[in-house]
């Protein structure tokens, strides 16, 4: 009965994390090298928020997640990639690995984060707000590079599912209307 108990303590934790940020702004993250931070440096931004792998067939995003970030990133838009493990183990590799792989393959300047859950009991808080009830664009992230474009005003604009590309061009007319509101 305690480890019931237990789990759902720690089922609660995303949402009771969730409850006491009020902007997805304010939710606490590690980057790459493991430093605490939130998306709060970013505010005021366009944000394109990815889950990514660097062992899927879909991890070529990379190139073009580059492509578009360095494209719009002096207009406002910022590309955060979050390595995820979650889909088939195709991301099995150290934040290190992570890191160094995505630089010597990829060139990638944007900025990177801590490994996390996407889904499951272990959802973290940002996927949690990305994904549940109260998002406008609900439902569990089918798979890697998953996409959420984020306004400037820190609300879901736009989802795109894995399989369309960064530079595929909803993405981009959603980017382009999303630097254009005030």
């Amino acid at each position: 009965m305690k480890t019931i108990k237990m789990i759902g303590a720690w089922l609660a934790v995303p949402a009771l994390v969730m409850a006491a940020a009020t902007s997805l702004f304010e939710i606490p993250l590690k980057d790459i090298d493991g430093k605490s931070t939130s998306l709060k440096p970013h505010e005021g931004k366009v944000l394109l928020v990815v889950n990514v792998a660097s062992k899927c067939g879909l991890t070529p995003q990379y190139k073009a997640l580059e492509e578009v970030y360095r494209e719009y990133k002096d207009r406002g838009l910022v590309v955060l990639g979050f390595p995820c493990n979650d889909f088939s183990n195709q991301e099995p590799g150290s934040n290190a690995e992570i890191k160094e792989f995505c630089s010597t393959n990829f060139e990638v300047t944007f900025p990177l984060y801590d490994k996390l859950h996407v889904k499951g009991p272990g959802q973290h808080p940002l996927y949690a707000a990305l994904t549940g009830a109260g998002s406008p664009f609900p439902g569990e992230i089918q798979w890697n590079f998953g996409k959420f474009l984020i306004g400037r005003d820190g609300k879901i604009v736009a989802r795109f599912e894995p399989r369309t590309t960064p530079d595929a061009k909803e993405v981009k007319s959603a980017i382009e209307r999303a630097l254009a509101a005030k």
